[in-house]
């Protein structure tokens, strides 16, 4: 079907965007923009904290200064080494994809690489993937710019036409189809709404769905 796999991390291999979503609210709050969790989620999700800096200093007062970045990834790291679950079949979906591919996935995330790369080694995926993993946070652009997509595509020596993305977000969605890639949506929640408008080839709404469309020749 295709040759090569690329999945994004937080919302799609790991249930992590609660908890970094969490701590982020708090830390925002503390320095005084009093968020909800839902505005937080629709403001943060699916992009990178420095993607809105402008309006994180409007509404804080404050200029974003790279020692609270330090503090946020260390107390947001704490949070994910105590809390991090795997996305349900998503451990059985990699390996089984991995095996199809011949090895090529790849991890292609908007997040800092460190954290990526912390995430998949607590829920067993790291071998998985082995250096394959890529953040927007290296990049010129991060998503929804496709150069990450791009980046991936071309370490595995593929086509990006010919790569299956794998996104939970909207912002994702655009980067793998400014990519050129083919993007399946996962949503375990509701009908897709992250992705209305957007020419996403399929939503599915659990990680073994992924073993059904791609069975064992």
């Amino acid at each position: 079907m295709f040759d090569a796999v690329l999945f994004d991390c937080d919302g799609v291999l790991v249930d992590s965007e609660p908890i970094t979503n969490g701590v982020l609210r708090e830390m925002l709050n503390e320095a005084g923009w009093a968020l909800d969790p839902a505005e937080c989620e629709r403001i943060f999700i699916g992009k990178a904290v420095r993607d809105e800096r402008a309006r994180i200093e409007r509404e804080t007062g404050r200029p974003l200064t790279e020692d609270w970045m330090r503090a946020f990834y260390e107390r947001r790291n704490q949070r994910l080494q105590a809390e991090l679950q795997v996305i349900p079949g998503a451990l059985e979906a990699v390996a089984h994809l991995h095996g199809r591919v011949d090895g090529r996935i790849a991890c292609a995330s908007g997040a800092d690489k460190a954290k990526v790369v912390m995430q998949l080694q607590q829920v067993g995926m790291a071998p998985y993937f082995g250096e394959r993993i890529f953040s927007g946070h290296d990049l010129p652009r991060s998503k929804p710019a496709p150069d990450v997509y791009l980046a991936a595509a071309a370490h595995l020596g593929v086509d990006p036409r010919r790569c299956l993305v794998i996104e939970d977000t909207g912002t994702g969605a655009q980067a793998g189809l400014a990519a050129g890639a083919t993007v399946w949506g996962y949503c375990p929640h509701g009908h897709g709404r992250a992705f209305e408008g957007l020419p996403v080839h399929r939503v599915f709404h659990r990680m073994d769905h992924l073993l059904a469309f791609w069975p064992v020749a």
